[in-house]
């Protein structure tokens, strides 16, 4: 029997409905266990009135605390692609220490790709050109937590047509499929939201399993659409996943963060991926 996907008419709704029964106490409740791991488009620091303010941008993340995220935007796109935040001051405020990518040296990221984290290692980290038209990329790196806990984190940034998604997801699932020993967390702006045979996410589901239920991120005055991501190659290695909603959140730029708890002791005990 084939399998019915949300309409944009009903994923609009739900989200109309959600965001008016949403209060402030609701976003305390969801503060869950284990590590947590964010991806924001911070849209280069301009927000939905149009004003370039990386200030905003830094109070969202300090208002998350993740302790690794992924941002995506935070280079300019062309020349010098020169970053666009103030990593030192985010680190003295937040102990969030940027993952170092070889590039150009005024980049923050690759290809404004941007990945962050609080404590732990860097043991290994590879920037990879992603297929298509536009400049898009991902960065996949292997972090030692401690205590035996290694946890690898791709951060990506997929492009706006449909066909340029696919292969990207195809080439990213290429990528997983030289190693799947160690719990991975994929990340980042799909810009996909339809689910599908000519879908990118579904795509995802060979190595990565069922997807996790879609949170709307976009737009961020009123969130319809579920285009961030975050998956995981264990089953249950992510716990409760929300989308960061705030009033500065809504005004920073045109996507809220989404934001998920992680469980490596549950990662340890299942063992194999997916």
């Amino acid at each position: 029997m084939k399998t019915q996907t949300p309409s944009l008419r009903s994923q609009m709704l739900t989200s109309l409905r959600k965001h008016r029964n949403r209060t402030t106490a609701s976003l305390a409740e969801e503060r869950g266990a284990g590590l947590l791991v964010a991806s924001y488009n911070v849209h280069k620091c301009v927000g939905n009135d149009g004003r370039f303010d990386p200030e905003r941008v830094l109070h969202v993340i300090r208002e998350i605390g993740p302790d690794v995220i992924a941002l995506q935007e935070a280079d300019q796109r062309f020349g010098e692609r020169s970053g666009l935040l103030d990593l030192a001051r985010l680190h003295g405020e937040t102990g969030l220490t940027r993952v170092p990518v070889q590039g150009l040296p005024k980049s923050h990221g690759w290809r404004g790709n941007v990945l962050l984290f609080r404590e732990g290692v860097v043991k290994q980290v590879r920037p990879f050109v992603l297929p298509g038209l536009e400049p898009r990329g991902a960065v996949v790196a292997e972090i030692d937590l401690g205590e035996g806990r290694d946890l690898r984190i791709i951060a990506a940034h997929l492009g706006l047509l449909r066909w340029a998604r696919r292969k990207q997801a195809d080439f990213i699932l290429d990528l997983m499929r030289e190693s799947t020993d160690c719990p991975t967390v994929l990340m980042g702006d799909f810009n996909e939201w339809r689910l599908g045979s000519g879908s990118a996410l579904t795509r995802f589901e060979p190595l990565f399993g069922p997807l996790p239920p879609p949170v709307p991120s976009f737009p961020a005055r009123l969130p319809v659409l579920a285009l961030d991501r975050i998956m995981a190659n264990r089953p249950g290695l992510i716990g409760a996943m929300h989308v960061h909603d705030t009033p500065l959140a809504r005004m920073a730029s045109d996507h809220l963060p989404l934001k998920a708890w992680i469980d490596l002791e549950q990662a340890v005990e299942d063992g194999a991926g997916v």
